[in-house]
């Protein structure tokens, strides 16, 4: 599994209205295509960097096919509207043995299991993919599709907060899952559910839970104004019960650990929650706590390379900045958020190469890729697509004096970062030396079968043809 996941209305393959938003329909697309969910059955290896071939992307294909993988990763009962046919209804049973219903979420990358943690970060990623640019995928016609993506993460965090000081964090066991190679829809290996609670408490993956929950409020907002009031709610006790009850959630469930361990703590998951949370209200308070809380839990002190579903700073100083940018601040703010800015800004250069240091940069494969790490490495590419996409934004419609990233080789200016994110995601797409998509489904060349084991199997329903 990689870690979520994604626009623009251009005219690349197709006649678009809006030309200018270029990278915008792509940042979605391969934001989504970056989530935790979404994973191609192939290995990213290069055979060497000639021949790499650059072709007009047709982004709005690219982010239909985005938008189908998470029908295909659905667990629980399938709507009528199911366009991915070899899936079924699976996972009815989840939480019975507990006495809860746990019916429903993502099923994880190629395996059975529910994983809280980054499951909530590909919600919290859709959604704030459609809050700065909803209207672009409206355009290209998948609106719809997004929405139902988005509500079907959250819905399932509805029914596992079950109280306001209880999250079900996990359902399946990861070690027996993955010897048993089954569909979904007849496996038979564990469904034990894992929760955080009071005593065995888990701030990162509620706190992360909350961000998602909140910048899904904020999606729903116009379409879905009761839902939106109802995630809202939910956010905002998920907050309060992650920071009143700090703990990581892999020393509560144990089971977790050879999995999704939270390695970078969960200081920056109360952050984020904070920042989506001022972001979702306008209250006072939640960025009163993100600077209050800036030194020590390591807002403006971590320089990082990487955003991802477990480590989420570079994503909350990019948030802080934008605050800085667009004047969302009190004055007692300002001193606080420009040093967020200024660690935000060295993740921005590390993706160009523009620290001072070469090990401060991001490595990059002779293709041009960015290489962050050899396990999905993917994932850390779109991510970074994303935020190097929204920062270029943010720091084009700002009034801010300096509309250029200051970083120590060169400045950098919001033209230059867009055109980053852009390389990215087209080396995603297939303009890179092997000319193979790694976006199945999109291109002339791509891997054969989703990151799913039942995309291997006979399908379900031709299965149960077969045994009548």
């Amino acid at each position: 599994m990689t870690s979520i996941i994604s626009t623009a209305a251009a005219a690349v393959g197709l006649s678009l209205r809006r030309p200018t938003h270029l990278s915008e329909l792509l940042a979605v697309a391969l934001l989504l295509a970056s989530s935790s969910l979404l994973a191609a059955d192939a290995a990213t290896t290069e055979e060497s960097p000639e021949g790499t071939s650059r072709v007009r992307h047709d982004y709005e294909d690219a982010l239909r096919k985005s938008l189908l993988y998470f029908e295909a990763q659905r667990s629980g009962r399938l709507p009528h509207g199911q366009r991915v046919a070899w899936r079924d209804h699976s996972g009815l049973t989840d939480g019975l043995e507990q006495g809860v219903d746990l019916v429903g979420g993502y099923y994880d990358a190629g395996d059975h299991v529910k994983f809280g943690l980054p499951m909530a970060f590909t919600v919290t990623m859709l959604s704030w993919s459609l809050i700065e640019y909803g209207g672009d995928v409206a355009d290209a016609g998948e609106l719809r599709h997004a929405l139902e993506s988005v509500k079907w993460g959250t819905d399932y965090f509805i029914k596992a907060h079950t109280r306001p000081d209880e999250l079900w964090a996990e359902v399946g066991d990861g070690d027996t899952d993955h010897y048993c190679w089954q569909r979904p829809e007849d496996m038979t290996t564990s469904r034990q559910a894992y929760k955080v609670d009071r005593d065995r408490p888990g701030s990162d993956v509620a706190g992360e839970t909350a961000a998602a929950m909140a910048a899904a409020s904020m999606v729903f907002r116009e379409h879905n104004p009761h839902y939106a009031h109802l995630l809202l709610h939910h956010a905002q006790q998920l907050f309060e019960f992650a920071d009143k009850y700090r703990g990581k959630y892999d020393s509560s469930i144990a089971e977790v650990k050879s999995y999704y361990a939270s390695v970078s703590g969960y200081h920056d998951e109360l952050l984020w929650a904070a920042l989506w949370l001022h972001r979702a209200t306008g209250k006072a308070e939640y960025l009163d706590y993100v600077v209050r809380n800036a030194d020590e839990f390591g807002g403006t002190g971590w320089a990082i390379t990487e955003f991802s579903w477990d480590v989420k700073y570079a994503g909350v100083q990019i948030l802080a900045a934008r605050l800085l940018l667009s004047g969302e601040h009190a004055p007692q703010h300002r001193e606080t958020l420009e040093r967020y800015r200024s660690k935000a800004e060295h993740y921005v250069c590390a993706c160009l190469g523009k620290n001072a240091a070469a090990d401060a940069n991001v490595e990059r494969s002779p293709g041009g890729m960015l290489y962050i790490r050899e396990w999905n490495n993917m994932q850390y590419v779109t991510s970074a697509a994303f935020l190097l996409s929204v920062y270029s934004a943010y720091l084009s419609s700002s009034d801010h004096q300096h509309h250029a990233v200051s970083c120590p080789a060169e400045k950098a200016h919001p033209g230059e970062l867009f055109a980053a994110a852009r390389a990215q995601v087209e080396y995603v797409l297939g303009s890179n030396p092997r000319g193979t998509s790694y976006l199945v489904g999109y291109g002339p060349k791509y891997p054969a079968r989703v990151h799913h084991r039942a995309a291997s199997i006979v399908p379900y329903k031709h299965s149960k043809e077969m045994s009548k």
